[in-house]
This record gives C-alpha cells, structure tokens and sequence, in this order.
C-alpha cells in the first residue's frame, strides 16, 4: 500500500474531515463505522468492515476447505444438549 499523507485541521468541536482519496483507498462510505486506535502517539482509524475481513482472513487459515465453523458448533451444542436430558 502506497504512503498517504494529508494535513488536516481539528475544528471547534474537536472533529476532522477524511479526504476524499483516503476513504475511498479504505472503502469508506458515508453511515459506515470506523474504529479509533491510538498507538503509541498515533491515531489509526480503520473501517470496520475491513477488520472483520482482516479476522476472517487470518482465522481462514487454521480451518479446512468446506468445513463451517457455524455448522460445527450448532453440531456440538444440539451434542451437549442430547447429553443434558
């Protein structure tokens, strides 16, 4: 990914605009939730909706091809409830 850089002004109320370039680089639409980080001295600002993607990614790789995790664990719990009775 290419360094983007902009100067911005935190107004009155403490609030800055994304650029234009810099939502549409993270897919970023108007009513989508962004998530704030500060780390170390600095704020990072992601879409939600890319870190969910993010997690299914990495969790992807520790799953194999055609299983369901969902079906997997309605599977074990209608087990733990058969075992309950």
């Amino acid at each position: 990914m290419e360094i983007a850089e902009a100067r911005l002004r935190v107004n009155e109320n403490g609030r800055v605009v994304i650029p234009a370039s810099f939502r549409k680089a993270l897919g970023i639409n108007p009513g989508d939730e962004v998530v704030l980080r500060l780390e170390e001295d600095e704020l990072r600002i992601t879409a939600q909706k890319n870190r969910l993607d993010r997690a299914r990614r990495l969790v992807r790789k520790y799953i194999k091809p055609g299983s369901s995790l969902a079906d997997e664990l309605i599977a074990e719990r209608r087990e733990a409830a058969r075992k309950e009775r």
